[in-house]
């Protein structure tokens, strides 16, 4: 019996790190903010910032070329006859591409925490489809130490075993489960979501803040009714602002609160774009906030985006698609999955040409691997498979016998031979 039993007595994930599955500790149905903002995974969506995170990393991520490999003979072949990759790569199910169903599993991860989908196999036993599952429909659970998911379909519970679901955790402090990003930043997207309806209110009501009508007698309820609808009619919305006001019979008005100019309204709204990039560990002009780049700073930026924030994603994909997707005897065979990460190039022809000449000139890569890789047909006849090096340099522990055969090529050759000596030709 190995220690996972004995740390879980009670067979129970909540013994581990409940905050990471149990949706009643954040109240995320309906959770509201301090702001007075009702914040969960679906209406924080509404919020600009957090919808572009969302989408840039899960867009980005499934558009990156995801292949089953092998390593065979110091070589990485395509595993293209085995269903995996074809899911992976092309097919989700009948009704997805890989693109779209990949999109939605890392939008489950970025939001939720988790995310799940569920393994079909055909009567071969091998697997044949993914199903994408709403994370806040399953609860994960463990009996008699096995890890299983408790899944509501169709107003009624059931459960599954860990073969039967695809399961890629975020970050979480069991290794089980991952934290909800939206439950964990609902403070920040509140402010935000409150910032913006605040502006949207302002403009609404003719852009001016809330005010206070004074009569200097005792008004009936009536006529206190007939006033107040007469002023907002008159004065409030976007198409009434900077209308004159006549007011009667002593009538005086008072605004209340703070111009947004006084409470660094457009500073403070900027500045949650920065909270929200930080959460979802992106740089901020990737949220189209450009106030802090420049045109010497942006592709240094983009580097940090790769490295920082893509390459960290697919691993984790990378890794649970091994371990979930492929069997025992596939992973000890070396099949592994692999994102292409080169595809991010994909829409700058500089940067790849730069690259392509920099691994040519290494003697790395051939032409007809160029061409394959720009969807060209390869060069006839074979002529392209050859690979080229620079003659200019030369090993150093070789450096006195290359000098020797250089010596020897420039020797000027006797005349009468018919050869050219001394810059001239005989004759």
């Amino acid at each position: 019996m190995g220690i996972f039993q004995f740390t879980r007595p009670r067979n129970d994930l909540s013994l581990t790190d409940s905050k990471s599955w149990n949706r009643g500790l954040w109240n995320l149905l309906g959770a509201q903010s301090s702001s007075g903002v009702q914040v969960d995974e679906q209406t924080a969506l509404n919020y600009s910032a957090v919808f572009c995170a969302i989408n840039l990393l899960s867009s980005t991520i499934s558009c990156l070329p995801l292949r089953l490999l092998i390593a065979k003979d110091r070589k990485k072949i395509i595993a293209s006859n085995k269903t995996a990759h074809q899911i992976v790569h092309t097919r989700w199910n009948k009704y997805m591409t890989a693109q779209v169903g990949r999109e939605v599993l890392e939008a489950h991860i970025l939001a939720w925490g988790n995310g799940y989908a569920e393994k079909v196999y055909n009567k071969q036993g091998d697997l044949a489809e993914l199903w994408p599952i709403p994370p806040n429909r399953v609860t994960p659970t463990v009996k008699d130490g096995e890890l299983l998911y408790d899944i509501e379909v169709g107003g009624e519970q059931k459960t599954f075993s860990r073969d039967k679901i695809l399961h890629v955790p975020g970050l979480g402090f069991d290794g089980f489960t991952g934290y909800s990003v939206v439950a964990m930043a609902r403070e920040s997207i509140g402010l935000g979501i409150a910032m913006e309806k605040f502006g949207a209110k302002f403009f609404g009501n003719g852009a001016h803040l809330g005010a206070v009508l004074s009569h200097p007698g005792k008004l009936s309820e009536k006529a206190e009714d007939n006033l107040r609808k007469s002023f907002i009619e008159k004065q409030s919305g976007l198409d009434n602002a900077h209308r004159m006001l006549l007011l009667q019979e002593g009538i005086k008005i008072d605004k209340l609160g703070l111009p947004p100019e006084d409470s660094q309204f457009i500073e403070g709204r900027q500045f949650q774009i920065t909270d929200i990039a930080r959460w979802f560990n992106i740089p901020p002009h990737k949220l189209k906030d450009m106030t802090k780049s420049s045109f010497n700073n942006i592709e240094s930026e983009q580097t940090s985006f790769v490295i920082d924030s893509i390459l960290p994603r697919c691993v984790r994909l990378e890794s649970n698609f091994g371990m979930q997707l492929l069997s025992d005897l596939e992973q000890r065979q070396g099949y592994y999955f692999n994102h292409n990460l080169a595809g991010l190039l994909r829409g700058d022809s500089e940067a790849r040409a730069k690259l392509y000449t920099a691994l040519f000139n290494l003697g790395s890569i051939s032409p007809d691997e160029i061409r394959e890789k720009e969807d060209f047909d390869p060069l006839p006849d074979g002529i392209g498979n050859r690979y080229f090096v620079q003659l200019n340099m030369a090993p150093l522990d070789k450096f006195d016998e290359v000098m020797k055969n250089v010596s020897k090529s420039q020797e000027v050759i006797k005349p009468g031979d018919g050869k050219q000596t001394g810059g001239k030709q005989e004759q």
